[in-house]
């Protein structure tokens, strides 16, 4: 059983593990559905290192969908001086949130 492993999700990197709860970009898969990511770059086990070149071959973690929703509101402002002109906008990234069940090494 792997101990915990790097996975690529969304063009982020993540280190996961059994039980633990990540915060991802959003991704399209309803609530409760189970994920395979399978793009693993590094796994470590009780007794080895595996790295990938990029990806380790046949490994895969799985998840399961907790939920969906939207990040706090993060303000931009634009301003340059002496010419009247401020820009104030906002924007809400939305976010997936996955429960890491296990992961999977091949031999």
């Amino acid at each position: 059983m792997a101990e915990y492993a790097i996975v690529d999700v969304g063009g982020r990197q993540y280190r996961v593990a059994p039980g633990d709860v990540i915060t991802v970009e959003r991704l399209d898969a309803p609530v409760g559905q189970e994920l395979t990511l399978d793009r693993v770059l590094m796994v470590r086990d009780a007794d080895r290192l595996l790295v990938g070149e990029p990806l380790v071959a046949g490994a895969k973690a799985v998840a399961r969908v907790l939920e969906h929703g939207r990040d706090r509101k993060v303000l931009v402002f634009k301003y340059k001086p002496k010419v009247n002109y401020r820009r104030r906008y906002g924007h809400r990234q939305p976010y997936t949130r996955l429960a890491i069940e296990r992961l999977e090494v091949a031999g």
